[in-house]
């Protein structure tokens, strides 16, 4: 490859080096994603990073034992105190290579943690549980939908209104509006226009129901690569809006006054030979028999997975009746109020819609739990349950398809889950249950405006 070669074209640790040296930059970035989905990283220089590529880096572990408020974990079990926070070894990802178009097209790399901290690394428990799929001769493929709301705040306004009458990009309810994207066009512009130039690339980009709230729908393609480019559009939309003095959030439900923020999954499976295996023609709906099995196991395992696909206080804020957020482990073809949505269709476009998925998940660990719920369904032949016709809401569910109502309770099952155990590892399991049981613990410790206006003067 020759001067001028393309970031997106660089594939090993020769054309990564090669690349850097011709950039003409002295510094390159680099980034790799925490339990939380939150991208930590730093500027490293060019001789650093040169050097790096072969053998990795060292990167303070205590990334994977703190909160989304740098708060360390305090019953960790992989790092903490105890350990003294050392290094834990990073590999540089070459075929991650990216120009920065927001800072003079600096190249980005993405990275992973190995060595001992590869066992609890939300990408590579990923790539672990793609790694099975691949050795049963399957090949997976996804894509994520973002819903997001806007505002014309900074990070210093929000906090000095104490996230209290925030002003939105737009007012009030105005869905799949001409009006609202030709008049911001500059801002849905920039939003494309990042989203092509860093490979993240949009299917589709509108204005949701609600003030200020979109929905992008990333291209569909191999699993893994799905999940760095959802993890990349979150952190790299909020860097673009807030250059333009604007905010994004993709908490699961910022507000009571409007429907929460979906992160749905579609994923579909080929064999190896290319052929599409949810299709088959015979059947109802082109649903093959592999379909069933993988939707039932999705189905049976989203309780004890809840807290890998709903893994924050507020994601639960989410899940309530009525607001096109499903309750229960339901299953229905095209249905827009169950947790799984079979989507009929042609050979290449019969798939599932993972509709539970909330904004606020991180990439790597929900679509880790996605796939491996859908595997455990294809090895145990399992069989979809209570069928979905009509609103899901109204429908009364089995208790063994009932989901926890809380991060706590979500942490208990999937801490206790065998399966988790099997596909995710016990060092997995036990370290991220127990940073949700963290994240439930400091909940506690809030009081909120609530409590202090019901029980303050009258109790």
């Amino acid at each position: 490859m020759g001067a001028g070669m393309d970031p997106r074209s660089v594939k090993n640790t020769t054309q990564a080096r090669e690349i850097v040296e011709q950039s003409g930059h002295s510094y390159v970035k680099v980034g790799l994603f925490d339990m939380d989905g939150v991208m930590r990283g730093k500027y490293m220089s060019r001789e650093k990073f040169l050097s790096a590529l072969d053998k990795g880096f060292g990167f303070c572990d205590v990334v994977l034992g703190w909160d989304v408020k740098d708060q360390l974990y305090d019953n960790a079990s992989y790092t903490g105190w105890h350990t003294g926070y050392p290094d834990a070894h990073v590999r540089i990802l070459p075929a991650s290579c990216r120009e920065l178009p927001l800072e003079d097209n600096m190249l980005f790399f993405l990275c992973e943690f190995s060595g001992q901290a590869e066992l609890i690394c939300p990408r590579a428990t990923l790539r672990r549980v793609i790694d099975k799929a691949k050795k049963m001769g399957l090949d997976i493929f996804s894509g994520f939908e973002y819903e997001f709301f806007l505002f014309n705040e900074t990070p210093h306004s929000i906090r000095e209104k104490k996230y209290q009458d925030i002003q939105p990009m737009t007012p009030s309810e105005f869905g799949y509006s001409v009006i609202r994207n030709s008049a911001e066009s500059e801002t849905y512009h920039s939003i494309l226009k990042l989203s092509e130039d860093m490979d993240f690339r949009l299917e589709a980009l509108h204005e949701e129901t609600g003030p200020g709230v979109l929905e992008a729908a990333i291209a569909y393609g191999d699993a893994l690569e799905s999940a760095d480019k959802a993890a990349l559009f979150k952190t790299f939309i909020k860097i673009l809006l807030q250059k333009q003095n604007k905010m994004a959030t993709f908490m699961a439900k910022w507000s009571p006054d409007y429907p929460g923020q979906s992160g749905h999954i579609h994923l579909s499976v080929k064999d190896k030979k290319g052929h599409a295996l949810f299709y088959d023609a015979s059947q109802p709906d082109n649903m093959s028999e592999t379909m069933g099995y993988f939707v039932a196991g999705q189905q049976k395992l989203m309780p004890e997975f809840l807290a890998m696909i709903a893994p924050t206080i507020n994601s639960y804020r989410r899940l309530i009746p009525g607001f096109w957020a499903p309750t229960e482990a339901s299953v229905g073809v095209d249905n827009r109020t169950s947790a799984i949505r079979i989507i009929p269709g042609s050979e290449a476009s019969q798939r599932l819609e993972y509709r539970i998925a909330a904004a606020d998940a991180n990439p790597y660990v929900i679509l880790a739990a996605v796939i491996a719920s859908g595997l455990w369904g294809i090895e145990n032949k399992a069989k979809i349950d209570s069928m979905v016709t009509g609103s899901a809401y109204d429908q009364e569910f089995p208790d063994h398809l009932k989901l926890p109502e809380t991060l706590w309770d979500a942490a208990q099952q999937f801490k206790k889950s065998k399966v988790a155990r099997g596909y995710f590892g016990d060092a997995f399991v036990d370290h991220f249950a127990a940073s949700r049981e963290w994240e439930e613990r400091e909940f506690r410790k809030h009081i909120s405006q609530w409590e202090l206006e019901r029980y303050f003067e009258i109790i």
